[in-house]
């Protein structure tokens, strides 16, 4: 039973609202209740805590707010499937190294790799000309089964031919472009927007057409600041979130 053998302390300064929400969320982190999971209503919580409507609805409320809990008009309140809060727009790490820091399993499906020609786009962001040799590598990375994100890399052929053989469904990219020092990618550019699933999105991320994606587009550069690597990356909407530490210049 959702929330058993839980207690609020009322003889604390604690808000009893913020001591009901910790409860929920460690009722959520537990992982004894499956996504979509329908919650007590407000006044089962009211008369189980022998507190009023307003303080639980205030509790709830910032939950929903958070992406804790969801609501459904008529039906009730819900768990929602948690973000994997992506700080990847602050750091260079693997796909792997970044699942493993937040306790989930990676794994990583190639969808296709070739070699084919730079359009124009991929061409201004690897400094190439348009039509040159490049390698496509589409790639869906998974956490915990769950399809996260798809990335579409492009790489100059004539700089990164020697990791045309490899295999990504089990290798890292920036570890295989570190294997020699002029390939390695010391610093990267990142633009991030939101945008609509398209059909592609859509049966790649198992979402719907039209749901939230998170587009990032990416270059990297090696130790001489020359592009190797564009990707453009695709993220549910519903399963990521992204963070940004910004400081204040006081100088």
């Amino acid at each position: 039973m959702f929330l058993e053998n839980k207690e609020l302390d009322k003889h604390v300064p604690i808000p009893l609202y913020f001591q009901l929400k910790e409860l929920i969320v460690e009722e959520i982190k537990s992982g004894k209740y499956e996504v979509d999971s329908l919650i007590p209503t407000e006044k089962e919580m009211s008369e189980r805590f022998d507190i009023s409507r307003t303080t639980v609805r205030q509790a709830i409320t910032e939950l929903v707010q958070e992406g804790w809990l969801y609501r459904v008009k008529s039906k009730g309140t819900f768990i929602a499937r948690q973000k994997i809060k992506q700080d990847f727009l602050q750091r260079l790490e693997t796909f792997a190294e970044q699942m493993n820091r937040i306790g989930m399993e990676p794994s990583t499906e190639v969808i296709d790799y070739k070699t084919t020609r730079a359009s124009k786009e991929v061409a201004e962001n690897l400094q190439l000309q348009e039509g040159d040799q490049v390698l496509l590598l589409l790639r869906r990375r998974f956490g915990d089964k769950e399809p996260v994100v798809t990335v579409e890399t492009y790489l100059p052929f004539d700089k990164c031919s020697f990791v045309q053989d490899y295999d990504f469904s089990k290798l890292s990219l920036y570890d295989s472009l570190s294997a020699r020092d002029e390939t390695r990618i010391y610093s990267a550019t990142r633009v991030i927007e939101a945008v609509e699933a398209t059909s592609r999105d859509a049966q790649y991320l198992h979402i719907r057409k039209g749901a939230p994606v998170q587009l990032a587009y990416t270059v990297g550069f090696n130790k001489d600041n020359v592009p190797l690597e564009y990707s453009i990356a695709r993220y549910r909407g519903d399963m990521s979130s992204f963070r940004i530490n910004v400081y204040v210049d006081t100088q």
